[in-house]
């Protein structure tokens, strides 16, 4: 049971690593690098990467939700920022697989229509819907890495003590 668990534990991370370390990468590092390409080939590049991109999100999504329900005994007793994490984590995946099936679609059928026009209102789009998850991505790695020392010392300090 314990190597179970610490394999769902490892792929529970490695599976947040991919979904926002791809975030952030796309968002802080490949964004601002790419405003110098022609329109057309902006899109396209985003396109190409997005595509590869989401694909490894399409595996991180069911695997982070499947370990993260099993790992915490499917919320019996589970702590509050067990349930936090959860809560934000659903949020995520519901607003990239909005990304995934309405902006991202628009993008594709764009780039393969030559519309300039439609395909930067649907980065633009994207753009916004991936730093509102970039935000709750980070959100969710502090509440997973320190939200429990957090939650015992602002229940202490609730509580009185120090």
């Amino acid at each position: 049971m314990i190597a179970a668990r610490g394999l769902a534990f490892a792929l529970h991370v490695l599976s947040a690593v991919v979904w926002v370390g791809g975030m952030f990468f796309a968002y802080l590092c490949l964004r601002p690098s790419v405003g110098d390409l022609a329109a057309m080939q902006r899109a396209a590049l985003w396109s190409r990467v997005l595509g590869r991109f989401f694909g490894w999100v399409l595996i991180a999504v069911p695997t982070l939700l499947l370990t993260g329900l099993w790992m915490s005994d499917w919320l019996a007793d589970a702590d509050l920022h067990i349930h936090l994490m959860l809560g934000l984590g659903v949020t995520m995946m519901l607003l990239f697989l909005h990304v995934y099936f309405a902006p991202f679609r628009r993008l594709r059928r764009a780039v393969a229509a030559g519309d300039a026009g439609a395909s930067a209102r649907a980065i633009g789009q994207i753009r916004k819907l991936v730093a509102v998850n970039l935000a709750l991505g980070l959100c969710v790695v502090l509440d997973a890495t320190a939200g429990k020392y957090l939650l015992a010392y602002s229940m202490q300090s609730l509580a009185g003590g120090h």
